[in-house]
């Protein structure tokens, strides 16, 4: 596949028009002086709800959703989708019960809330497991998957992809922060969109043979019946990839709540909202785009079953299905594919910068955010440690995700390692307050020496409802070493939640009545 001339100039206005808005929205206001680490990190406090429904579905959706589940669709089917759909309703908790927590204390970083609940020591350890998760795991698959992408349509080597993509997303970001990527998410979900479901369109267009999408759809239903069940069955051959009802009441939910609701690079748009009810009704926004990605994303990659059965590997499908499109369409569809991939790189990359330079430098040389001259120095330590990232990022992309062939289910994988210790220690210092450091630090040690533990001695058990089982074992190790540890001093929690409420708009709960009703519609026609 190459591009046209005219999908060449489309996709050139499209890097000339995103970073030229990007510069824009980062300019300094007259009078307001040169930025500070409020400012940088968290958008000034001022994102709308639109910025931040945007910014969360922008920073999520990338090339590891589009490319990675277009090829866990070809391989697996429609229940890949369950990350999506499930994902709305995790939203609606995280929006309901975390964030009026969050907010009411302040908070900036999830490891600035470990250390004002528990103590300075798993601050600093979370702290230097979320840079490496991000910087080794997500940013290298984001980069690596979007490289794939890149080589397939427009033909050029996958080397010089990696960099390109990695430098623009750098680029992008670095003169403005959080305020540069949240605020032009709404063109980049917008592009994203739209060309998702012009492909969706076109593949189903394709194999009606001209009849429309809808001869279309029921041909491929009936073609590749086995391709569209919700909960698989025990024998299915991907049965350890999504486990049956463990994605409805299992491992999945340790997963969600660990991704949507403890994770800087997801969270930190709703932190950095303007008021409560503005980050609720962000989240809820968010949830209805999760609930019509599946369209997006996993929809052409089912499609390629019937149009390319014989793909060399399943993360192949998207790429792929683009050759339907026509010269113009494809590079608006390729601008979209790259619009995803520099929404959720520049993201990461911001994430790194506020975790090393808010919760390890400025703790380790006694800066202080706000403090005059102080500022400006971390807003360059925060320039510098993104700019170290994506190099490593660049460097290492291929040795870590060159032999993978379902890179999505990959980083499920490995990250479940991790997400039941950390959904633990956040749960328990949410709504528990007898939970102490001793026992988040068992809760975090705990997870993974028993997913290792429980790899090793039980392979045959799916790693989705190994997340659940460790995740109960985690609770009841953290509840235990609390109540038997020495509590910390007085004045060492310094997490409000007794003045929290929890009361939404009607508004709110309208819209999560919604999203359930969808969901039960969705999984009551595909079960």
């Amino acid at each position: 596949m190459h591009l046209a001339t005219i999908d060449i100039v489309v996709v050139a206005i499209y890097f000339v028009f995103i970073f030229g808005l990007a510069q824009y929205v980062s300019r300094d206001k007259a009078g307001a002086g040169p930025k500070n680490t409020t400012d940088y990190f968290l958008a000034s406090k001022s994102l709308p709800w639109w910025a931040i429904g945007t910014s969360l579905i922008a920073a999520n959706i990338s090339a590891e959703q589009i490319v990675g589940m277009s090829g866990s669709g070809y391989a697996i089917g429609l229940a890949i989708a369950s990350y999506e759909w499930m994902a709305a309703l995790t939203l609606l908790i995280v929006g309901k019960f975390f964030l009026p927590i969050f907010l009411k204390n302040e908070i900036y970083t999830m490891p600035q809330f470990l250390e004002r609940r528990y103590g300075p020591s798993i601050r600093t350890l979370m702290a230097l497991f979320w840079l490496a998760l991000y910087v080794f795991v997500n940013l290298t698959s984001i980069i690596w998957l979007g490289s794939i992408a890149v080589t397939k349509v427009a033909g050029i080597d996958q080397n010089i992809a990696l960099v390109i993509l990695g430098l623009f997303a750098l680029v992008y970001q670095l003169r403005g922060g959080l305020k540069a990527v949240a605020l032009t998410d709404i063109v980049q979900v917008a592009l994203l969109v739209l060309g998702g479901l012009v492909v969706a369109y076109l593949t189903l267009d394709e194999i009606g043979a001209g009849a429309g999408v809808l001869a279309g759809w029921s041909k491929l239903t009936t073609a590749v019946p086995d391709h569209f069940h919700m909960i698989l069955q025990k024998g299915d051959p991907f049965y350890m990839d999504l486990p049956g009802l463990s994605v409805l009441i299992g491992g999945m939910w340790i997963a969600n709540l660990s991704y949507w609701g403890f994770n800087q690079y997801i969270i930190q748009r709703a932190l950095a909202a303007k008021s409560l009810p503005e980050a609720q009704k962000g989240v809820m926004f968010a949830a209805f785009l999760k609930l019509v990605m599946p369209l997006v994303i996993v929809l052409p990659g089912i499609a390629a079953v019937v149009l390319a059965p014989d793909l060399a590997k399943p993360d192949e499908a998207y790429p792929t299905m683009m050759r339907l499109l026509p010269s113009g369409l494809l590079g608006l569809v390729f601008a979209a594919l790259i619009a995803a991939i520099i929404a959720s790189t520049a993201s990461k990359i911001n994430s790194i910068a506020t975790i090393f330079t808010l919760d390890l430098y400025s703790k380790r040389r006694g800066y202080v955010a706000g403090r005059d001259g102080e500022d400006r120095h971390l807003v360059m330590v925060g320039r510098i440690t993104a700019t170290v990232a994506i190099l490593i990022a660049i460097a290492t992309a291929r040795p870590l995700l060159g032999a993978s062939d379902q890179a999505f289910q990959f980083i499920q994988e490995f990250t479940g390692f991790f997400t039941p210790g950390i959904t633990t220690i956040f749960l328990l210092g949410l709504f528990w307050k007898r939970a102490n450091e001793a026992g988040a630090l068992a809760a975090a040690a705990g997870s993974v020496l028993l997913s290792w533990g429980f790899k090793v001695m039980a392979p045959g058990l799916p790693f989705m409802d190994r997340m659940g089982i460790v995740f109960l074992l985690t609770v009841v190790l953290a509840v235990v070493v609390s109540l038997v540890a020495k509590q910390a001093r007085a004045g060492t929690d310094t997490i409000d939640t007794a003045s929290v409420s929890y009361r939404t708009t009607t508004g709110f709960n309208v819209g999560a009545i919604a999203v359930i009703l969808i969901l039960v519609a969705l999984y009551a026609t595909w079960w």
